[in-house]
């Protein structure tokens, strides 16, 4: 079962990047729970965090798997997300900010992956 962070808790997102791959292993049956936890945030800005796969690790999908609703405030966001024909997945972030002041962004954020039983799934 997977249960890994893919942005370890804690850690502080500015401007745009990329997640390290996960492998998820030999299944392609798979759904993730995805779970970004927001625990600060400076005002007038926005966070946009999708997930993609890739059945190689080399040539990802164009198309996003899933992606998080646009996020503004502190808190903690759950996502379903069908993993179903990749065996390896990344996250991108994209942090934006606008108004007075500088420019720089900051989020201090968790993504957690737990992979979810398909016996859960069924009920």
């Amino acid at each position: 079962m997977i249960d890994r962070f893919l942005i370890p808790q804690g850690t502080v997102l500015s401007g745009k990047g990329d997640t390290e791959a996960l492998d998820l292993g030999e299944s392609h049956e798979k759904h993730l729970l995805l779970s970004l936890a927001i625990s600060e945030v400076v005002e007038q800005e926005s966070l946009d965090v999708v997930l993609y796969g890739s059945t190689d690790g080399a040539v990802w999908s164009d198309k996003p798997l899933a992606s998080f609703p646009q996020q503004f405030y502190p808190g903690e966001t759950p996502l379903l997300a069908n993993v179903n024909g990749v065996r390896f997945v990344r996250a991108r972030w994209d942090a934006n900010r606008w108004g007075r002041g500088s420019m720089e962004t900051m989020f201090k954020v968790g993504l957690r992956v737990r992979e979810v039983p398909r016996e859960i799934l069924d009920k």
